[in-house]
């Protein structure tokens, strides 16, 4: 990772001083006048201006002005104008000012500059503004336009609290609960290739699946099983029992809402079990605050890394290898819960 060094027109007259200094022992010590201005972050014809004068005058004869235009001149936006423009890229969406993106881009940015302050951009000068003000191209995080904010907040600041202060009294573990599918041509790598030879994929181009549910939680434990079928309350009430035979403690199990999870017959299994298990379920459409989500996306990027299979039973293998790994890896699945929307759940000792 590169060394991002300051702009020289941002130091004070003391550090120059001590940079033109350090430039002209570079040349004495017989550095290149390129090597020395890319070392202090100036331009070359600085450091020449300055080798220069003093060969002609010695150290008296540097020049003490500034060169170069002054710092943020022939810039087009003022900094209470480019001030208002973060603000909005900060607290806004391009749907909100009514700007035709679903996400903040370049041509998208130009839109709001152009109907916020009447100034027109080009797109290259766009991306020079965002890199200047510390904005970078990101993958999108995801979030359901149904989900209700007061109901994610009273889980946060509420509902989840008290299912932590209620483990510690009981003596319960709590589990985090998901299900995945993964198809026999799912890879979602890269690979190296010439630039007008992509790299090519061989697929089966069917449909073939094999799913998984799994529990986890924050100390790093694991229980999984996969199946080939569709996860009904018969499949989830399965699954159920082999994590109470795999635990001795009670197990408070948050999961999402699907039907399967919240079923008659899954409710009174659970009932009946009441001293060993209770489920918690989640807000709804907010899949990002379940950790296991994240275990999720590292399957479907890992589980074919190997090769693509030629059958299900092969998927079915991959998977169940990727997983059976993963079950003694604590540090993987504790790295879970790092991710901003679900440290929440952390291990906190």
């Amino acid at each position: 990772m590169a060394v991002s060094l300051p702009d020289a027109r941002e130091l004070s007259d003391e550090v120059l001083e001590a940079l033109r200094l350090r430039a002209l022992r570079g040349c004495e010590m017989g550095l290149t006048e390129a090597d020395i201005a890319e070392l202090l972050g100036v331009c070359r014809e600085t450091v020449c201006r300055w080798w220069t004068a003093y060969c002609d005058g010695g150290v008296t004869a540097l020049p003490q002005q500034r060169s170069g235009r002054p710092l943020g001149s022939r810039r087009l936006l003022s900094d209470d104008e480019a001030g208002r423009i973060q603000d909005l890229l900060d607290h806004k969406q391009p749907h909100d000012l009514g700007i035709a993106a679903p996400l903040w881009n370049r041509r998208a940015v130009a839109a709001l500059i152009q109907k916020e302050l009447g100034v027109t951009l080009a797109l290259r000068t766009v991306g020079a503004y965002l890199r200047r003000w510390g904005y970078t191209p990101q993958r999108p995080a995801r979030k359901s336009r149904k989900q209700d904010p007061e109901e994610v907040r009273q889980w946060l600041e509420q509902t989840y609290p008290e299912v932590v202060e209620r483990a510690k009294t009981e003596g319960a573990d709590i589990y985090w609960c998901d299900e995945m599918g993964v198809g026999i041509d799912t890879y979602a790598g890269r690979g190296y290739a010439r630039p007008d030879q992509p790299p090519l994929k061989e697929v089966t181009g069917t449909r073939t699946r094999v799913n998984a549910v799994s529990a986890i939680n924050n100390r790093g434990r694991a229980h999984f099983m996969t199946f080939t079928g569709s996860l009904d309350a018969a499949v989830f009430i399965a699954f159920l029992g082999l994590l109470l035979q795999a635990t001795r403690q009670k197990i408070f199990l948050v999961l999402d809402r699907l039907q399967a999870h919240l079923s008659a017959d899954v409710e009174e299994w659970v009932a009946a079990r009441a001293d060993r298990i209770e489920l918690i379920p989640l807000p709804k459409y907010t899949p990002e605050c379940n950790p296991v989500e994240y275990l999720n996306n590292d399957a479907k990027e890992e589980v074919n890394a190997g090769g693509l299979p030629e059958n299900q039973e092969g998927l079915h293998a991959n998977l169940d290898a990727f997983l059976h790994e993963l079950a003694f890896w604590p540090q993987r699945i504790m790295s879970y819960f790092c991710h901003p929307d679900v440290q929440y759940a952390a291990a906190t000792t």
